[in-house]
């Protein structure tokens, strides 16, 4: 047995130690087939894992994690494993696990070679140690690594056991996983939105509504993206930022959004009046004002900065690993930020719930103003 450190001071590594991530890279570099069993995971390292199965060439990987099927399991996480876990099954070379009965808190890693195991890591550390981050950076982990034959026969035949169907199964193959919420960054600092506490969010929910409606957001599917034809929504709505910029120098911001109300809604009794604000807060816990506009007052948005729309709606996606922001659209041939069904699906949601709470709130100005609740969740076909 060798031990494994982390290398953290004043505990730094000596000489002829060895960190866990130097001896985890050392093993991925000489197997052909990895088996790893956790407890939690991050979206850092699982990407962190998908590089290296691709840069070692790995041919046979399972990850199994342990803790979030009772316990919940961060969305950014989970649709970042999703994907990854769809992405192997596709090329035949392996899976990723939930573990359902109980709650699994183990950590080991077996590599094999030529379908042998020859080494294995056993510890405190979770996946995470791979790609350590803010949240891990000073937490200090301890493993140690063994190639004794019978101790590493152990550990694989462990890992095989925590395999089978009455303890785990596929990911993809698991329904009704608790998720957590990502915390959706791209509000933050930004002016005219405030923060309310969630017992302020869970006051106005909870609230019995005057009037709601469902406003549907309108998105091309993903093999429509780049029909410009004017009927796929590629270039409207929360896509709008992929039309032709304003200026020729400046593409325009990814986060710039329109929601634009079909008629079906606009037209029903008590849907907010043109150019009158109302105060909304979201399922989230942001605050801002917000009016309608255009012809028919179709268009419902933030005042005073189209962006803030935006930074909430495609904000709320980004968080929960569903797409990447863009730095500039002008440049996303690809379109790989654009927003499509496929992502709302893969979301959960592809509508908003827009309710009057019954309740005002006081402007500067100090004139009262309606308060009405923006919610981004739930199942869509539930809406329907």
């Amino acid at each position: 047995m060798k031990l494994l450190y982390s290398n953290i001071l004043p505990l730094g590594i000596e000489d002829a130690q060895q960190t866990i991530i130097d001896c985890f890279t050392e093993q991925m570099s000489q197997a052909d087939r990895v088996e790893i069993a956790v407890g939690y995971i991050s979206t850092a390292s699982v990407n962190e894992l998908a590089n290296m199965v691709e840069k070692y060439g790995i041919k046979s990987i399972c990850l199994t994690i342990g803790m979030y099927y009772i316990e919940g399991m961060p969305e950014g996480s989970y649709h970042t494993a999703l994907k990854l876990n769809q992405k192997w099954r596709d090329v035949g070379i392996g899976e990723i696990r939930l573990v359902k009965p109980f709650k699994y808190h183990g950590k080991l890693y077996c590599f094999y070679k030529n379908e042998k195991p020859f080494a294995a890591i056993i510890g405190s550390a979770n996946l995470g140690v791979i790609k350590l981050e803010a949240a891990n950076r000073r937490q200090y982990e301890i493993s140690a690594l063994t190639t004794d034959t019978t101790e590493v026969s152990a550990i694989a035949e462990h890992i095989e056991k925590l395999k089978q169907p009455l303890c785990s199964a596929n990911i993809a193959d698991i329904s009704g996983m608790p998720l957590i919420r990502e915390i959706n960054t791209a509000l933050n600092g930004i002016e005219l939105v405030t923060s309310v506490p969630q017992s302020n969010v869970a006051f106005y929910e909870q609230c019995e509504a005057s009037v709601s409606f469902f406003l549907q957001l309108k998105v091309p599917k993903a093999d429509e993206r780049f029909l410009d034809d004017g009927k796929h929504f590629t270039k409207s709505n929360i896509n709008v930022c992929y039309a032709a910029p304003r200026s020729k120098r400046k593409a325009r911001d990814w986060y710039e959004t329109q929601l634009t109300v079909g008629s079906e809604i606009y037209h029903m009794d008590g849907y907010p009046e043109k150019n009158k604000p109302f105060f909304v807060v979201t399922d989230d816990g942001y605050w801002f004002k917000a009016h309608t506009t255009s012809d028919n007052n179709k268009q419902f948005s933030a005042v005073g900065d189209e962006l803030i729309m935006g930074r909430w709606l495609k904000g709320r996606l980004a968080a929960a690993g569903i797409v990447k922001p863009v730095n500039n659209t002008a440049e996303d041939r690809n379109r790989e930020g654009m927003i499509t069904q496929e992502m709302l699906d893969e979301y959960g949601c592809d509508r908003l719930l827009f309710k009057k709470t019954g309740q005002t709130a006081l402007d500067s100005n100090g004139e009262a103003l309606d308060v009405w609740f923006l919610a981004f969740i739930g199942n869509a076909d539930e809406a329907k």
